[in-house]
């Protein structure tokens, strides 16, 4: 998708987040869109931050060979943007908490993630690869926040 758009992490945010869809519905037999829809919106946030902040090491590679990104699109506004995606994935993530009645764990991993997130984004220098690279790499960290959160959340429940 780099040759023919400059947002190839969208696309990449609607692939690797469709399991937000196929698993409920696999637990379930059936989607909750209240809940799948702002889960799947979510993710495809997060895929847009991580990956927008990744695109930034190969920037002035991609110049040279002609290919897109959202860090070419963006260029100084990224972290405006990257700060836009974050409000979506947070009330996202709000809002499918709420749909499926999620308790204080699950909330107060939302909040975590939020502080990593915005901290990311204020401390990245995004023309520094090395320092792009480990703004990617503790996103795995997000991932596993929201997880524990989740499980602990549900569990809270009963």
């Amino acid at each position: 998708m780099k040759r023919v758009t400059y947002w190839p992490q969208l696309v990449l945010g609607f692939t690797f987040n469709w399991g937000a869809l196929l698993g409920w519905s696999a637990v379930h037999g059936t989607c909750d869109w209240s809940v799948c829809i702002p889960l799947y919106l979510a993710g495809v946030s997060w895929t847009l931050i991580y990956d927008t902040i990744y695109a930034h090491q190969d920037k002035y590679d991609d110049v040279i060979v002609g290919v897109k990104s959202t860090a070419l699109k963006f260029g100084n506004d990224t972290k405006y943007w990257l700060s836009g995606f974050t409000c979506a994935m947070l009330s996202s993530l709000i809002l499918s908490g709420v749909m499926c009645d999620q308790t204080l764990p699950y909330y107060v991993s939302i909040g975590s993630i939020g502080t990593h997130i915005i901290h990311q984004i204020a401390t990245v220098n995004l023309d520094d690869k090395e320092d792009c690279a480990k703004k990617f790499i503790s996103n795995r960290r997000v991932g596993l926040i929201i997880f524990i959160g989740t499980i602990l959340g549900t569990l809270y429940k009963s």
